[in-house]
């Protein structure tokens, strides 16, 4: 989503903010802009790239104090009047804003009442309008007026503004959209992602919902809304700047994509014994009591985390003989909520910050129910506000379409559900051991896949510009089509659908002619005799045929016009490997019809407004 950026120290605060504009694009954004203080407030901004925003950049906008925007467009239109920074009516104060200002036309009916005028149609001009009101009622205190400001605000919000009164400060508030102080020697940063500040700092403190900031070059104090003074945690940022980089890939995804041997290989170390067939997962073993007597699991998650909630779904029920329920975290909190004590979520994120999935994440609690989280980002809200949990340890994922942050949640409900099984006894040393072991030569199974890619390469040429796509699969193989369907609608922009293989009778099948593209996911034994019946109706119907199947699997090869072969494993481990096939067949479709695969349109990386 929006990202943001801010400096104060020694160094020209304009080169520093558009760095980390440039380390924030992944999230998506539509338009960048900047305000600086040289004497006066500068302000440059406009729809398009931050390479855009570089380009206007000129002596007057280098002074040592500034902050920065990209916008994901949620009220008006991206242009350039839209864009942020916002000002106030004199040109002092310029404010940058992530999230919704739920009642925004109330407060500017309000203001437009004493007088003020707009010329944007964005709720962050109506707030940077709502401080500069209380700051002419009281000019000497600008975090006063920041903090009265807020208390009419319903909604979300991470801010930063600047005012030239003030040359000497930044004040910053966060409530629902993720803000972190970077703390360098004799100065200061603000971003709203750490890989913003990494190039200049290792030391950051998270902000709270609710806590506002006041940062100069060589301090900073931090308040909770009651306006009681803090003493915030440093925390020590566990990213490397060639983590997120390139690294010679064409794309981010394509690299995170190759990635995931050693991804799924950082998220097992130190966690399975393959010779002892036991999992260690240290952020819940405090909580394996509950976990045991839990009335049943729900898993809340939204888009690919939701996939990999599907999976976990098979995983428990299977290993571990709970009822789980898998929810849409955006729909969750519309449903009569029927959680409370005795239940578990788990809530799945990448980011640890989409705003879905925190709010049924606070829901969940406020009703008495445990709430686990499965994330990646060390030190998120998510991390931070769950009773227990297990981190993914993916790496940094820049690109937009998750790849290896799926295969790294799928691991980690895979260790859970086996965890759990062994605590419950629903499933003995053998078989767990068995699993473990299994589970600990994915990565090398991943990486076999990985080191022949040419039939799916030839795939994609011969189908990038189908105007339809359908993936079929049962059982585990299930969500792994939505998974696949998913990935080609986001970064292609060829219309999708992922469905039960044994669906396609009740209403699919009517689309299937020469020209539809049917991809079959035929790699799990218990469901191979029912998936050949489903692949004869797709023939008989003149559909093209993509299956990814296992070696040896002669029925499936000879009914399928293209396939791709994985190595085989465990049913129930079998999304770890048939999901990397329909990651790559993505990405290679996405390149040939020449999309931005790193920055889909419309997407962003990190959702936090609903």
């Amino acid at each position: 989503m929006c990202g943001i950026v801010g400096y104060i120290g020694d160094q020209q605060a304009s080169k520093i903010i558009i760095d980390g504009l440039k380390r924030l694009e992944y999230r998506g954004y539509d338009s960048a802009g900047l305000a600086v203080i040289n004497g006066e407030l500068k302000i440059k901004k406009g729809k398009g790239k931050v390479a855009s925003l570089e380009k206007m950049i000129t002596p007057s906008e280098n002074g040592t104090v500034g902050i920065g925007h990209t916008r994901w467009a949620t009220h008006g239109e991206p242009n350039d009047v839209n864009s942020h920074p916002h000002t106030g009516k004199n040109g002092k104060l310029a404010l940058v804003h992530n999230g919704i200002i739920e009642n925004y036309n109330t407060l500017k009916k309000k203001l437009s009442d004493q007088g003020y005028t707009f010329y944007s149609e964005t709720d962050t001009e109506v707030l940077t309008k709502l401080i500069e009101s209380f700051l002419e009622k009281d000019a000497s205190d600008l975090k006063k007026a920041v903090q009265l400001a807020l208390h009419q605000v319903n909604g979300t919000y991470g801010i930063a503004l600047v005012h030239s009164d003030f040359p000497d400060q930044i004040v910053v508030a966060r409530k629902g959209s993720p803000l972190l102080l970077g703390v360098g020697e004799g100065e200061m940063l603000i971003a709203s992602d750490a890989s913003a500040v990494a190039a200049y700092t290792d030391k950051v403190i998270y902000l709270d919902d609710g806590e506002i900031a006041v940062i100069r070059k060589d301090d900073y104090t931090v308040e909770s809304a009651d306006q009681i003074e803090l003493s915030k945690e440093i925390h020590e940022l566990a990213l490397s700047l060639e983590e997120i980089e390139k690294g010679g890939y064409d794309h981010f995804m394509l690299k995170e994509i190759f990635e995931q041997p050693k991804a799924l290989s950082d998220c097992l170390r130190g966690r399975i014994n393959a010779d002892e067939g036991t999992v260690t997962l240290g952020g819940i073993e405090g909580i394996m009591d509950q976990l045991v007597n839990a009335n049943r699991i729900i898993i809340a998650a939204c888009g690919t985390s939701w996939h990999s909630g599907l999976v976990g779904e098979y995983l428990f029920e299977y290993l571990a003989k709970v009822p789980v329920e898998v929810e849409y975290a955006s729909e969750f909190r519309y449903k009569e909520q029927l959680i409370g004590e005795g239940d578990v979520m788990i809530v799945i994120s990448q980011s640890g910050e989409t705003a879905d999935t925190l709010a049924a994440l606070r829901e969940a609690k406020a009703r008495g129910a445990l709430v686990l989280g499965v994330v990646n980002v060390v030190g998120s809200t998510i991390a931070r506000e769950t009773d227990a949990g297990v981190y993914i340890h993916a790496g940094p994922e820049i690109g937009v379409a998750s790849t290896k942050a799926f295969t790294a949640q799928v691991t980690v409900l895979t260790m859970m559900a086996i965890k759990l099984g062994l605590y419950k006894k629903t499933i003995d040393n053998k078989e767990a051991k068995k699993l473990i072991g299994e589970l600990s030569q994915i990565p090398a199974k991943i990486e076999e896949i990985l080191e022949s890619t040419d039939e799916i390469r030839e795939i994609s040429n011969l189908f990038s510009y189908a105007p339809n796509f359908l993936y079929l699969g049962r059982s585990y193989s299930f969500p792994v089509a939505l998974e696949g369907a998913l990935k080609l609608k986001e970064i292609s922009y060829i219309h999708a659908e992922g469905y039960p293989a044994a669906e396609m009778k009740h209403g699919p099948i009517a689309l299937i002619d020469e020209m539809m593209p049917v991809v079959v996911i035929a790699a799990t034994q218990h469901t191979n005799d029912k998936m050949i019946s489903n692949i004869e109706e797709v023939r008989a119907r003149k559909g093209r045929i993509i299956a990814i199947t296992t070696p040896g699997n002669e029925e499936v090869e000879e009914l399928a016009e293209f396939k791709s072969i994985v190595p085989e494993t465990m049913d129930v481990l079998s999304p770890l490997l048939t999901v990397i096939p329909l990651q790559l067949l993505s990405y290679y479709v996405a390149v040939n019809r020449g999309c931005n695969v790193d920055q889909p349109r419309n997407l962003a990386k990190s959702v936090t407004v609903e």
